[in-house]
C-alpha cells in the first residue's frame, strides 16, 4: 500500500481533533483512501501544550512555513488561520514545491484563492478547503463534482452558526442580542471578538468561495454588499413570527453572464421555505440549479468534529490521486473583472420607533408616497399616547434605488427614535 506523510501546521481544537482522527481510526481512514496516511510531522506556536493526542513518534517542525521543505511531508495540511503571513506563506511553499494542500481557511482562500489555484496547476497537484465552508457539508465536493453537470442559477445559505444560534436563541428565549452573544462567547460558539462573525464578514467569505466555484469566476469580494445581525431588536423577531417569517443572515449570490450579485444580510425568510426552519449551529445551502431544480445540504457548520471531518476527507481525496481543479474549471479559465449586477426587487421589512402622537405616521408615510414605494401593511402595537412605541411598516416590491432614497430620508427625519431597521422579505 502507497504510503502518504502527512504534515500538519495548526494544532487548535481542529488540528487536534483531525491528529486524534489518524491515530484512533487509522485502519478505516487507510482503507478508505486506499492508501496509508502516515502522519509524520506536525507544527504550532507551543510545543509543550497538552492536546490530547500521543506526539512521542511525531516529528515537531519548528516554525510552520518549514514544513513545506521537509521531505519526510508530502502533504501539508494547513489550520493556523488568517489570509497573509505564515498560514499564505506556508501553502505558496508547499504548491510551488509539488505538494497538495489541504485547508480550512476560508480568508487566505477567498482573498488568494485564485493565485493559489495557479500555483497548484503549474506544479500538478491540488487544494483541498472543504472546510473553509460549512463544516461537514460538502457543499464544495458537491458544486465541483456532483452538480457539475448543470448550470447554476443562484445560491443562498445560512454560512455562520454564532449568528444562527444567537438569532434562534433570541427568538426562543426573548433575550436581547448582546445577552445572547455573551452566552454564545461562554460555550465557544463566538470569539471574544465576534466581529468577523456578527458583522456578516465570516459568510462574505464563505459565500465568495461558493459563488467562484458555482459560477466560474475568480473569487471575488469587491462586489459584495455586507450587513451583519447587530441591529436585529428582539421586537423584530417577535414581529417576524407573527408575520409569518423568521429572521436568518442569508448570504446569497447570482450571476446572469453580465453582472454579478453577492450579499450577505439579515432577511425576513417565509415559514414555508424550508431554510427558514434550520436553528441553532446548523448551517444551510441551497442551491437553485437548471437541471437538478432546487438542491438543499445541512448539518453542522463549525466544531472540532464536523470541520475535521471535512479537513480528512480531502486528504483521502488527495490520496486517491484525485486533483481536481480548485475552482471547478482550469483557474485560467476563470472569469475575471465581473461587473455588479442589478439587484432583483423585493419586498422589505422597515421598523423604527416614534413618539406616539398624532400627525407623526402621516409625515413618515408622506416619505414613502414622495418616492412611490407602496406600502402593503403598517402596524403599531398598543397605544402608548407621548409616549415610544414601534412601527412596523412591509412594502410591496421595490427596486434598490427607491429603497435607498426611503431610508435614507427616513434616517435624516426627526420623526424617528432611531435608526429603521431594513430586512429584505424572501
Amino acid at each position: 500500500m502507497e504510503s502518504i506523510n502527512i504534515g500538519i501546521a495548526g494544532l487548535g481544537t481542529v488540528g487536534a481533533e483531525v491528529v486524534k482522527q489518524l491515530q484512533i481510526n487509522a485502519n478505516y481512514l487507510n482503507k478508505k483512501a486506499g492508501a496509508k496516511l502516515n502522519l509524520a510531522a506536525i507544527s504550532a506556536r507551543n510545543k509543550s501544550n497538552d492536546r490530547g493526542f500521543d506526539a512521542s513518534n511525531l516529528i515537531w517542525i519548528e516554525g510552520a512555513e518549514n514544513l513545506a521543505v521537509q521531505k519526510e511531508v508530502d502533504l501539508v495540511v494547513e489550520l493556523i488561520g488568517g489570509a497573509d503571513g505564515t498560514a499564505l506563506n506556508l501553502c505558496k511553499s508547499a504548491l510551488k514545491k509539488g505538494k497538495s494542500i489541504v485547508t480550512a481557511n476560508k480568508a487566505m482562500m477567498s482573498k488568494h484563492g485564485y493565485d493559489l489555484a495557479l500555483l497548484a496547476e503549474e506544479n500538478q497537484c491540488s487544494i483541498g478547503f472543504e472546510a473553509s465552508v460549512a463544516g461537514c457539508i460538502p457543499i464544495i465536493k458537491s458544486l465541483r463534482d456532483g452538480l457539475s453537470a448543470t448550470k447554476i442559477n443562484s445560491i443562498s445559505g445560512i454560512l455562520n452558526g454564532t449568528c444562527n444560534y444567537i438569532l434562534t436563541e433570541m427568538r426562543e428565549t426573548g433575550r436581547s442580542f448582546d445577552d445572547v452573544l455573551k452566552e454564545a462567547q461562554s460555550k465557544g460558539y463566538a470569539e471574544a471578538d465576534p466581529t468577523f462573525d456578527v458583522d456578516g464578514i465570516d459568510a462574505a467569505q464563505k459565500l465568495t468561495l461558493l459563488t467562484a466555484i458555482a459560477f466560474g469566476i475568480s473569487p471575488n469580494d469587491k462586489n459584495l454588499n455586507i450587513s451583519g445581525i447587530r441591529d436585529v431588536d428582539v421586537i423584530d423577531i417577535l414581529f417576524a413570527e407573527e408575520l409569518g417569517y423568521r429572521i436568518k443572515l442569508l448570504a446569497a449570490s447570482k450571476f446572469d453572464g453580465d453582472g454579478l450579485v453577492q450579499e450577505v444580510s439579515p432577511c425576513m425568510i417565509s415559514l414555508d421555505k424550508q431554510i427558514s426552519k434550520v436553528e441553532g449551529v446548523l448551517n444551510a445551502v441551497e442551491l437553485n440549479t437548471q437541471l437538478a431544480g432546487s438542491v438543499m445540504l445541512t448539518g453542522f457548520g463549525a466544531g472540532a468534529e464536523p470541520t475535521a471531518t471535512a479537513v480528512l476527507s480531502d486528504i483521502i481525496t488527495v490520496a486517491q490521486g484525485k486533483a481536481p481543479n480548485s475552482f471547478g474549471c482550469s483557474a485560467r479559465d476563470l472569469i475575471a473583472n465581473i461587473k455588479e449586477g442589478k439587484q432583483d426587487k423585493h419586498r422589505f421589512y422597515i421598523r423604527f420607533n416614534v413618539i406616539d402622537k398624532s400627525g407623526v405616521l402621516a409625515n413618515i408615510t408622506e416619505i414613502f408616497r414622495k418616492y412611490g414605494l407602496s406600502i402593503e401593511s403598517l402596524l403599531q402595537r398598543g397605544r402608548n399616547p407621548n409616549e415610544e412605541v414601534p412601527v412596523v411598516i412591509t412594502t410591496h416590491e421595490t427596486g434598490n434605488v427607491t429603497l435607498m432614497s426611503v431610508m435614507n430620508e427616513l434616517n435624516a427625519s426627526k420623526e424617528l427614535l432611531n435608526k429603521p431597521v431594513c430586512m429584505k422579505i424572501i
